[in-house]
């Protein structure tokens, strides 16, 4: 799904493109940033995921995007929503070099902005309870528990008890 770029006041929001995937695996493969995602970290790539992952920009129902700096067009992290009707679910991941900066509130109040004027009635976020700084940032947005769920983290025996936030619009 391809939008618009998304402006912040730091960030362009914008879409994914084949030349962001390594940035993104970057991220998402990596066990520290990685840590509360649900995919377990790979210790080689595929050539066929990759592709996949290079891919995700011409997805036809989620809208894969980069948050890079408006300024230095730095890659900053990568972020994602799936509207269904009229909710709109987000994801995020900043890369640590940027952690404690902003940015993924930032990122989030982006995201809440467009789907505001794109007409949703609500915005969800699905985060884990172990993870302190995303939790704080939905309590920041209002967002409330409307659930608590049970993932196991694909590919381990981990199994992540994790919130599902609602924020009514």
């Amino acid at each position: 799904m391809k939008i618009p770029a998304i402006a912040t006041s730091r960030l362009y929001l914008r879409g994914f493109t084949p030349a962001d995937a390594a940035f993104a695996l970057s991220i998402w493969n990596d066990p520290e940033m990685g840590e509360y995602l649900l995919d377990e970290c790979m210790e080689t790539v595929s050539d066929e995921y990759f592709r996949e992952i290079q891919a995700l920009g011409d997805d036809p129902e989620c809208c894969y995007l980069i948050a890079e700096d408006k300024t230095t067009g730095e890659r900053i992290g990568t972020c994602s929503f799936i509207p269904t009707g009229d909710v709109y679910d987000i994801a995020y991941c900043v890369h640590k070099q940027y952690w404690r900066q902003g940015y993924a509130t930032e990122m989030v109040g982006g995201m809440i902005d467009h789907a505001r004027q794109q007409g949703a009635k609500q915005v969800t976020v699905v985060i884990s309870s172990e993870n302190p700084g995303s939790n704080a940032i939905a309590r920041k947005f209002g967002f409330r528990v409307a659930e608590t769920l049970t993932e196991k983290k694909r590919g381990s025996d981990r199994v992540f008890s994790d919130y599902k936030y609602v924020l009514d619009l």
